[in-house]
């Protein structure tokens, strides 16, 4: 028997003890394990949480959801990141809606048609939400296959991930493919850890776990080596004018696409304001920051500027407190200067 062979008794044993207690666990239905996993893809639990709970609260079905505007989509999204999610989510749910007749596909085969979707998110709901013995295979369990095992194998690899997948699908015990695939993953998020830290003491699999036993934790799994990020200098435009704030929106296509940004440019942005046609009362340094996404890196020195008028480019607009709150979907990029924006709006 290998050692990944040993772990389904163990495993159901701890997860019947160490279950987090969370909202989608406790009504499994196909859309709330469907909308939780796409918010966690890349995200924390912790994180989760209360965006999960207000978008239920305004999007409880599937219905709902493919009726909602973008811009309201992009607001209840605002914070999480990685926007393209929640558009493929509601392409997915429009798919629902038109080729399912509304009802959420319960096959397989056919959850992995929908938009955003792939092998282990199909995976996850077909298990989890319709109890199909398939696997639901994520970093987190590629992870804790790989220590187990004692595997080597670059886990980046497509090739490493289908041995994997056939491996877990070999093992989910009958008719406990939903315990056993949350089972593994909750493993992998609160004890497998990753970066060499894992806790040990508190798996169920550490009697015969190859990692543990030969003191390889810290070396597996194996991935390759991340290409580095390109970084940008970039200079942000805070611009007010009577209690308002200027916005514009990013280009339909490409990074943070269709999201209301503060106007920035590549640095240095030299005439900027004259090219946009503002013309500044005062201009003033506003600090600096930076965000980091998957392959790019911004470094922003922000100013901000008093307009003497309410002119703006084409297509731009001037956003109050109210408006900024309930109905412009800024990226969590700008959230470095979020407290120089609100002490220009009046918040404190």
């Amino acid at each position: 028997m290998t050692p990944l062979e040993q772990l389904p008794i163990p495993l159901l044993l701890w997860f019947g003890e160490h279950a987090r207690k969370l909202p989608w666990r406790d009504d499994p239905t196909p859309y709330h394990v469907w909308v939780s996993e796409i918010m966690l893809q890349q995200t924390r639990v912790a994180a989760v949480l209360g965006y999960y709970a207000r978008f239920m609260e305004e999007v409880p079905t599937v219905a709902d959801l493919a009726a909602l505007s973008e811009e309201r989509l992009m607001k209840l999204w605002q914070g999480l990141g990685y926007y393209n999610r929640a558009r493929n989510m509601q392409k997915a749910a429009r798919q629902v809606m038109e080729k399912f007749g509304g009802e959420f596909p319960n096959r397989y085969e056919d959850i992995r048609t929908l938009a955003g979707v792939g092998d282990y998110t199909a995976g996850a709901i077909a298990s989890i939400a319709f109890g199909q013995p398939v696997p639901a295979v994520d970093g987190n369990v590629l992870r804790v296959v790989s220590r187990i095992n004692g595997d080597e194998s670059d886990i980046t690899l497509t090739a490493t991930k289908e041995r994997i997948r056939r491996q877990v699908a070999d093992i989910i015990p009958k008719g406990e493919a939903d315990r056993f695939n949350q089972g593994l993953m909750e493993l992998g998020a609160t004890v497998c850890l990753p970066n060499g830290a894992p806790l040990c003491d508190q798996c169920p699999a550490k009697g015969f776990c190859r990692a543990r036993l030969e003191e390889r934790t810290g070396q597996l799994p194996v991935k390759a080596a991340k290409k580095e990020r390109v970084i940008e200098e970039r200079t942000v435009f805070l611009i007010f004018h009577d209690g308002q704030v200027a916005l514009r929106r990013r280009p339909d296509k490409g990074l943070l696409a269709g999201l209301w940004e503060f106007p920035n440019e590549i640095a240095p942005a030299g005439d900027a304001l004259e090219r946009w046609g503002i013309c500044p009362q005062t201009v003033n340094s506003a600090g600096t920051g930076k965000h980091i996404f998957t392959h790019k890196e911004w470094r922003m020195t922000a100013k901000v500027v008093q307009a003497a008028n309410d002119k703006l480019p084409q297509g731009w607009v001037w956003a109050d407190r109210g408006e900024l709150e309930r109905q412009y979907a800024v990226p969590n990029a700008f959230r470095v200067f979020e407290s120089v924006v609100k002490e220009q709006l009046g918040y404190f």
